[in-house]
C-alpha cells in the first residue's frame, strides 16, 4: 500500500518504549569488541522535524518524547535514561539540556548510527520512494562507508543478507503493518533469521491497538523453531477510543541483564506517571 509515513508519528509514545529498547541493547552489546552488523528492515527517514505539518497534524510527539523531555531532571537520576537522554542529545548534534520542546526527533537508523563503532556497520532497508530519497540524503553525511541504505523490502532484504561478515548480528523490525499481512511476515521473517543465525538479537516492534490484531505475530513466533523471546508491552491508561493503546516490543536473544534493566526503565515511566503507561516484561517463550 505504501501509504504510511513515519513522520506523522515520530517521537512519539511507541517511539520512546521502542528506541529506548534499542539504545539500551545496541548498548549492552558494546561489552564485547567484536564486531556488529546492524540491519534496520523499515528504516524510514534518518530523523524527522516536529515543527512541520506531519508532526504537528497528529501532535503524538507531545504524548511521547516531548513529555519526557519536560521530565528530564527526574530521569537523569536513573543511569540507564541518563544514557538514552545523553544519547539523544548526541544524535540530535550535540545539544545541550534545555526545558525547551524538542524541535527534531532522530529515527531508528539515526539511533543506530550514533551507536556504531569503527567496526560496526548499518544496512537501512526503506521501500516507500520518498522515504528512500530522504534516507539516502541521510545516509550520505555519514562518513566511512558505514552505513549502507537499500531500496528494497526490508523482510526479504535482511534475510538475503544473511550471515554478515560481522560476528555478531542486531536487527529491528518495525514494519508498518498497513496490512495484517505483515504480522505473518514478521513472524515468518524472525524464524528465517533465526535458522540463518542463531545467535541474532532481533527487536520487533509492533502496535496495540484498541482492536488487538497482534495475536497472529504471536502465535506465529510460539508455532516455530525460534526460542528465548521477550515480550516487552506499554499501554496507555487513558486509550483513545480508535488506533494505538499501546506498544509492544519482542526481543529475540536479549542481551544477558536486559530484562531487568529495561524492566527499571519501563517503571520510571509508569511509576513516576511521565508518560502515564503500564508495562509488563515477560516471556514469550523461554530458553
Amino acid at each position: 500500500m505504501l501509504s504510511y509515513l513515519h513522520g506523522f508519528h515520530a517521537g512519539n509514545f511507541a517511539d520512546v518504549q521502542k528506541h529506548s529498547a534499542l539504545w539500551l541493547i545496541q548498548s549492552m552489546m558494546h561489552s564485547k569488541a567484536s564486531p556488529i552488523a546492524c540491519f534496520d528492515s523499515h528504516a524510514g527517514s534518518g530523523d524527522y522535524d516536529l515543527t512541520d505539518e506531519r508532526a504537528r497534524k497528529t501532535r503524538e510527539a507531545e504524548g511521547g518524547i516531548q513529555k519526557l523531555w519536560k521530565h528530564q531532571p527526574t530521569l537523569l537520576n536513573h543511569p540507564d535514561w541518563c544514557g538514552f537522554l545523553a544519547r539523544l542529545r548526541e544524535a540530535l548534534g550535540g545539544i545541550e539540556r534545555s526545558e525547551s520542546p524538542l524541535t527534531r526527533y532522530p529515527g531508528s537508523p539515526q539511533w543506530l548510527a550514533c551507536g556504531l563503532r569503527s567496526e560496526d556497520r548499518l544496512t537501512a532497508f526503506e521501500l516507500h520512494p520518498t522515504e528512500q530519497s530522504v534516507l539516502k540524503d541521510w545516509a550520505a553525511t555519514w562518513k566511512e562507508n558505514r552505513v549502507n541504505v537499500v531500496t528494497g523490502d526490508g523482510f526479504k532484504g535482511v534475510v538475503e543478507a544473511l550471515p554478515p561478515r560481522e560476528p555478531r548480528l542486531l536487527v529491528l523490525i518495525d514494519p508498518p503493518y498497513e496490512v495484517r499481512d505483515d504480522y505473518l511476515e514478521t513472524a515468518s521473517t524472525v524464524e528465517r533469521i533465526w535458522k540463518k543465525c542463531r545467535h541474532a538479537v532481533v527487536l520487533i516492534w509492533y502496535p496495540i491497538l484498541t482492536k488487538p490484531a497482534e495475536q497472529p505475530l504471536l502465535n506465529g513466533l510460539i508455532n516455530t523453531s525460534v526460542r528465548k523471546v521477550l515480550h516487552c508491552r506499554l499501554d496507555l491508561r487513558k486509550p483513545p477510543e480508535r488506533g494505538m493503546s499501546g506498544s509492544g516490543l519482542l526481543v529475540l536473544n536479549p542481551p544477558w541483564g536486559f530484562e531487568e534493566r529495561f524492566l527499571s526503565m519501563m517503571k520510571v515511566l509508569g511509576g513516576k506517571s511521565v508518560l502515564d503507561v503500564n508495562t509488563s516484561v515477560q516471556w514469550l517463550i523461554p530458553e
